[in-house]
């Protein structure tokens, strides 16, 4: 009996796009590297690397169009301190250039005890509250921002991040099945919006030109096959 190929899924052109995009700017990057849960990673994403106004304005129409397909309903975005914060500014900028002005606001590490004090900066926090930050890793920092949006008395109404990395969770106690996208969603009711995934990122490898990047595919995969969910 002859064993039947499935098809694979039609290529997110969005995300292909911004995974290229990421690669060029150095922000996506190849190697070993160590990730906090002490895992060795064939790849690297910091998006400390969107440092000019080009990147930052490039990256901020990825979440932006994302956003808009996506259908997601907000009334404001909030972003995390620290790399959430320029993220929600840039992509406030985007959407109003796209016709849609929404209000933005983030939080400081520490209280402010002079001026205007308290922790939360920007547009008075009200309505549904979207949150921008990078990659989710373990969750903390998402659900540091539900409670404060939450004592805000406003509601949280979901999370945009570049990167879904699509992998186990790695926090003692914590579901070692489940990615912390997953955790977001199925714990916590919140979608995430991710620009692309590592599922996006591995058929990017596969089908590149780039003969410097090829070689990597068959890490990723592997790091894929034991921690992917």
């Amino acid at each position: 009996m002859t064993q039947q190929t499935l098809p694979q899924a039609p290529a997110d052109d969005l995300a292909q796009a911004f995974v290229q995009f990421a690669v060029g700017c150095g922000v996506l990057r190849f190697g070993e590297f160590k990730t906090k849960a002490g895992r060795l990673s064939p790849y690297f994403f910091n998006a400390g690397g969107f440092d000019d106004g080009a990147k930052l304005g490039r990256v901020a129409e990825f979440y932006a169009r994302r956003l808009i397909a996506s259908g997601l309903s907000f009334d404001m975005l909030f972003g995390p301190a620290y790399k959430g914060i320029t993220l929600a500014a840039a992509v406030a900028i985007e959407l109003a250039r796209l016709g849609r002005n929404v209000p933005f606001a983030y939080n400081r590490k520490e209280a402010k005890d002079h001026g205007e004090g308290g922790t939360l900066v920007g547009a008075p926090v009200r309505g549904r509250v979207l949150i921008v930050d990078d990659v989710i890793s373990a969750g903390t920092s998402v659900r540091e921002s539900i409670a404060m949006i939450t004592a805000a008395g406003a509601t949280p109404a979901g999370v945009a991040i570049a990167l879904d990395r699509q992998e186990k969770g790695s926090e003692s106690g914590a579901d070692q099945s489940a990615s912390a996208v997953q955790y977001i969603t199925a714990q916590l009711g919140l979608k995430v919006c991710a620009i692309a995934t590592l599922s996006d990122l591995l058929h990017y490898l596969r089908v590149t030109s780039d003969s410097a990047l090829a070689p990597f595919s068959q890490a990723v995969a592997a790091y894929r096959e034991r921690y992917g969910v």
